[in-house]
């Protein structure tokens, strides 16, 4: 492993040498402007993240699943990613897994020691019985986790596909990936505090990962999220704006139609704009592999 001090992530930063006898401003305007760096940082691996996805679409084709496996600031911006596919594209919630050093409790208080653990990365996947069609993003800033590394390692060694984030050059983690996602994000303001830009980074890259993977599975119409799953008030009325939307209907009719669907946003669309009954829209859906456009297509072509 490089030493920690040879890392892109652990070197001074020349812009904010002198942060501590900054202005209040100042060292807004100083973190701010290193922040402006990140969404460029990340655009340099499109190429990277766009390989990832295919390989997480072709993996929910068959049946696979995505887990995230992380320790510390990495391990809980996996957390939040996968949290927020139920709710979002009614995926059940073993389709995106993040597994984080220390456990869930890791994810308000530090748990000393759990990212050096490179056997409990593994056993942690093996507990979520991990099979060779999922597919593992280990992340780590530093790209040297121990825990991540553990968790590459058994992910590879059963035939799953493997994917490392990091944020520094031939990482220790992309010896242990199939693909590998480094975001130079440079020096941070505070010298090796990685839950800044590189975390900031890591975030972008993970919501990138997961909304292009449900675009591309048939989550979204337009850029309307008419998957979503209606669990509370605002989704409730999110769901009848889209179905009012898409389909020109008035509110209280796209409210009527969601009623006889049990609030399922895409055969209400289907129904509405092609005049099938809810059963009818359910199997063109179906047919359509879960898009809108095609099933639209399809109901209208009288199903041929």
């Amino acid at each position: 492993m490089n030493k920690l001090s040879k890392l892109t992530t652990e070197m001074r930063n020349e812009q904010s040498m002198n942060i501590d006898n900054m202005s209040t401003t100042d060292i807004l305007t100083t973190i701010n402007n290193e922040d402006m760096t990140v969404a460029t940082s990340v655009q340099q691996v499109i190429p990277e993240i766009r390989k990832t996805v295919d390989i997480v679409c072709e993996a929910l084709k068959q049946g696979g699943r995505l887990f995230y496996v992380g320790a510390g600031t990495s391990g809980r911006i996996g957390i939040l990613d996968a949290v927020e596919c139920p709710p979002t594209y009614s995926t059940s919630p073993d389709i995106v897994q993040a597994l984080m050093a220390g456990g869930i409790n890791a994810m308000e208080k530090a748990v000393e020691g759990a990212e050096d653990d490179e056997g409990a990365g593994a056993k942690d996947l093996e507990k979520r019985n991990l099979t060779k069609q999922d597919v593992v993003v280990g992340i780590a800033a530093s790209g040297q986790t121990p825990y991540v590394i553990g968790a590459l390692q058994y992910a590879n060694s059963i035939g799953a596909s493997t994917v490392s984030l990091s944020s520094n050059e031939d990482s220790a983690i992309s010896r242990y990936a199939d693909t590998n996602i480094e975001v130079i994000t440079g020096p941070e303001v505070l010298t090796g505090s990685t839950r800044m830009k590189a975390a900031t980074a890591h975030k972008l890259v993970l919501n990138m990962i997961t909304t292009a993977s449900m675009i591309k599975t048939g989550k979204v119409f337009e850029n309307l999220m008419v998957d979503l799953k209606v669990s509370n008030n605002k989704l409730m009325e999110r769901a009848k704006n889209i179905v009012s939307t898409i389909t020109g209907v008035p509110y209280q009719e796209a409210e009527r139609v969601l009623e006889n669907t049990n609030f399922q946003v895409k055969p209400a669309i289907v129904m509405i704009k092609t005049g099938v009954n809810y059963t009818e829209a359910t199997v063109f859906i179906e047919k359509a592999d879960g898009f809108v456009r095609k099933a639209i297509e399809l109901a209208l072509q009288g199903g041929n």
